[in-house]
C-alpha cells in the first residue's frame, strides 16, 4: 500500500507528487505464544532520507508514522476531522482560522505540546525562507503568506491576505514540530552561515532522538535493512472505553529495493501487505485464499506515470548549460512533444505492461476527481499515430535518413537519455516499450536505470533529458499539486527554477504557457464558488494537454493485498488499507 494513504497531514500536503510505498509485515519473526507484541511491517523499496520533515524530499520516508497535524483526513469520505485541534472556527470573511488544541497533548518525549509549537512550526520553520522546504510553496497565498499568531496555551490564529479556497485543509494539514528541540537550531547557524536545522536529524541521529506527535515513535534504523518503530506513549488518541490507541504496538519497515522481492516475501507469508503491481496479480489471485489474504480493489488510482523532458536553458555556476543546447531546441519545441505523445502506444503499455489493470492517463487530475476535464469535455488527447509523429518533426525540418534513424535540421540524430528509478518494475518496463517505440519513429533513447535516491539526485541536480516518472496522489483538492505546477515550485522539475539556497539561476527562462498556470493555479485558489473552481481548473488541464510538460502514460487501478488477519480493515482508493491504523487489530496466530 502506499504511506500516502495513511492520512498523517504533513505527509499528504509535501508529498503530493510522490508515491510512498510502505507495505507488509516483518521478515523479524512473529512468534505466536501469547506474550507476543501486536506489530506490522511495511516496506519501502528505498531508505529514508532524511527524518527532518521540512528537508524531506524523498517519496520513501517514515513521517506518516511519527508526525501529526491540527487535523487529520477520513480516507473514506476525505473530509478533515479533528487530530491535535479538537475544534476550528473559521471568520465569517473566511480570512482567519481560530484551532482550538486539545489540552493536556504531549510530544513522543513527553514534553507538553502547545500553541507554542504550532507557531514555532510555522513561522520558524516552513514560512522561514532560510529553510528549504517545499512546504512553503503550497502555503503561498497570491504574493504573500498566512500569518500566525498564538493567543493562549491551546488557541491558535492563522490569517491570510486574501481569500484562499484550501486555507483550513492546509493550515491544518502540516506536522507540528517541536519547538523545545529545534528552536536551538532555527537560531544558530554554522561557519557558512547555513541554519543548523539544515545538518539536524539526518539518517545517521539516533532514531530515539527524533521527537514527533504521531502514532509511532522510532527506536532503531539500520540502513538498507529496516526502520522499527514503537506505539507513542504519549499520543492523544483513546477510544470509547478509553483505551489508548493505536493498539497494534510495533510497526516494522522493511526495506527491500525490487517488486519481485517483495512479491516473493509476500508469498512466503513474511508480509502482510503489498501493493499488488500488474504482472504478480494473476498469480496473487489465484493464491488469495491459500494465503489468507483479501486482495482489494479501489478502482483508478490517485498516482500518475509519465514520460517528461528538460525545458531547462539555465545554466550552472560555470555558465555550462544543464542541458545540451542541441537538445534542448528540440525538447523545448512543442512539436516536438506533441510527436513523441503520438508516437507512444500507451495501449500496448496498458495491455501488455498493466495486463489490462488500468486506461490510459490523458490527464494531471484523476478521474475520480470532480475537477476531472474528459476528452468529451474538450481535453486534447494523443491517440497512437506514428504517421503523426513523423509529420510533426518534418514540420519542424527534421529529416530522415536511409537507416530510418532521425535527424533535426542541423543534421544532429535525435538521440537522448531516458532516466528511470530501477525499484519499480512497470516503470522500467514502461521505459523500454517507450524505447522501443521511439526507435520506430528514428529517435534513440539510451536508458539509464537507477535507484530512486540516485534518480532524485538527477533530477535536483538538472542532470537530465527524459525521465519515466511518478507521482503520488494529491487528494481531492488540485491546488494540492501547486509546487509542480507553480514555475517556481520546488517540484517544478521540467524546467527547475531557483532553489530556496540558490541566489539566483543564470539563463532560466518561463515559458508563456507555464505563466498562464501560474496564473490559473492562483485564481482557482481565490475562487471559492467550486462551480467556477471547476472551470478554471479546466482551463489547466487545457493548457497541459496542448503543451506536454508531461506525457501521462498508464492510471493503474489501486490494488492492495492485505492478510486477513488484520481486523478492521476499511479500504478505498484514497485512503488505502491503512489510513485508519490507529484502530486496527491483529488477530493471534
Amino acid at each position: 500500500m502506499s504511506l500516502s494513504r495513511i492520512w498523517k497531514p504533513g505527509l499528504f500536503v509535501v508529498m503530493v507528487i510522490l508515491a510512498i510505498a510502505l507495505l507488509g509485515r516483518s521478515v523479524l519473526t512473529r512468534s505466536s505464544n501469547a506474550n507476543a507484541i501486536p506489530q506490522l511491517v511495511f516496506v519501502s523499496p528505498s531508505d529514508p532520507s532524511t527524518f527532518n520533515t521540512p528537508l524531506n524530499q524523498s517519496a520513501f520516508n517514515i513521517f506518516g508514522f511519527i508526525n501529526e497535524g491540527l487535523l487529520t483526513q477520513n480516507g473514506i469520505t476525505t473530509e478533515l476531522e479533528p487530530a491535535l485541534a479538537e475544534s476550528w472556527k473559521i471568520s465569517e470573511d473566511k480570512l482567519k482560522i481560530v484551532f482550538t488544541l486539545r489540552e493536556g497533548l504531549q510530544w513522543s518525549d513527553g514534553h507538553p505540546l502547545t500553541a507554542d509549537d504550532v507557531e514555532f512550526s510555522y513561522n520558524d520553520i516552513y514560512l522561514n525562507e532560510k529553510v528549504p522546504t517545499g512546504i512553503r510553496d503550497i502555503l503561498r497565498v497570491g504574493d504573500g503568506y498566512p500569518s500566525v499568531r498564538k493567543i493562549d496555551d491551546l488557541h491558535v490564529e492563522f490569517t491570510v491576505p486574501e481569500p484562499f479556497a484550501p486555507f483550513l485543509r492546509y493550515a491544518g494539514g502540516i506536522s507540528i514540530l517541536p519547538k523545545h528541540a529545534l528552536q536551538k537550531a532555527v537560531e544558530t547557524t554554522d561557519e557558512q552561515g547555513d541554519l543548523v536545522l539544515l545538518t539536524t536529524w539526518g539518517t545517521d541521529t539516533d532514531p530515539r532522538e527524533i521527537i514527533g506527535a504521531g502514532y509511532y515513535r522510532m527506536t532503531d534504523y539500520v540502513p538498507g535493512q529496516r526502520v522499527i518503530l514503537e506505539r507513542n506513549p504519549y499520543y492523544w488518541r483513546k477510544d470509547k472505553t478509553g483505551q489508548s490507541q493505536p493498539y497494534i504496538e510495533r510497526v516494522v519497515l522493511q526495506i527491500i529495493e525490487s517488486d519481485e522481492t517483495q512479491s516473493i516475501a509476500f508469498r512466503s507469508g513474511e508480509l502482510d501487505s503489498l501493493d499488488v503491481k500488474p504482472e504478480a496479480f494473476g498469480l496473487l489471485k489465484k493464491e488469495e485464499k491459500k494465503g489468507k489474504y483479501t486482495i482489494y480493489n479501489g478502482g483508478p488510482s490517485a498516482e500518475s506515470r509519465f514520460l517528461s523532458f528538460n525545458l531547462s536553458k539555465a545554466k550552472n555556476e560555470k555558465g555550462i548549460p544543464f542541458v545540451d543546447p542541441i537538445k534542448s531546441k528540440w525538447f523545448n519545441d512543442v512539436r516536438f512533444r506533441q510527436a513523441l505523445a503520438y508516437g507512444i502506444n500507451r495501449d500496448r503499455m496498458k495491455n501488455n505492461i498493466y495486463r489490462g489493470l488500468g486506461a490510459v492517463q490523458h490527464s494531471p487530475i484523476g478521474v475520480s476527481s470532480p475537477y476531472y476535464l474528459s476528452p468529451e469535455e474538450g481535453l486534447k488527447t494523443y491517440d497512437y499515430n506514428p504517421q503523426k509523429a513523423k509529420d510533426l518533426f518534418l514540420e519542424m525540418g527534421f529529416q530522415y535518413k536511409e537507416d530510418g534513424q532521425l535527424f533535426d535540421a542541423d543534421n544532429h540524430p535525435i538521440r537522448f537519455n531516458l532516466l528511470v528509478k530501477s525499484e519499480e518494475k512497470t516503470r522500467v518496463d514502461a521505459a523500454v516499450q517507450i524505447q522501443q517505440d521511439l526507435k520506430a519513429i528514428g529517435i534513440q533513447a539510451d536508458l539509464q536505470v537507477l535507484n530512486f535516491n540516485t534518480v532524485l539526485k538527477h533530477l535536483q541536480g538538472r542532470d537530465w533529458d527524459a525521465y519515466v516518472g511518478g507521482f503520488g496522489g494529491g487528494g481531492v483538492e488540485p491546488h494540492s499539486s501547486f509546487n509542480i505546477w507553480y514555475s517556481g515550485g520546488s517540484l517544478h522539475q521540467f524546467n527547475q527554477g531557483p532553489y530556496p539556497w540558490e541566489k539566483s539561476l543564470q539563463g532560466w527562462e518561463i515559458s508563456d504557457w507555464e505563466k498562464e498556470i501560474d496564473l490559473l493555479f492562483q485564481e482557482g485558489a481565490r475562487e471559492l464558488d467550486e462551480s467556477k473552481r471547476r472551470e478554471i481548473y479546466g482551463d489547466f488541464q487545457k493548457v497541459v494537454a496542448e503543451n506536454v510538460p508531461f506525457l501521462y502514460l498508464v492510471n493503474a487501478l489501486s490494488l492492495e493485498a492485505v492478510r486477513d488477519r488484520i481486523e478492521n480493515i476499511k479500504f478505498t482508493s484514497f485512503g488505502g488499507a491503512f489510513w485508519n491504523l490507529y484502530e486496527l487489530k491483529v488477530e493471534e496466530d
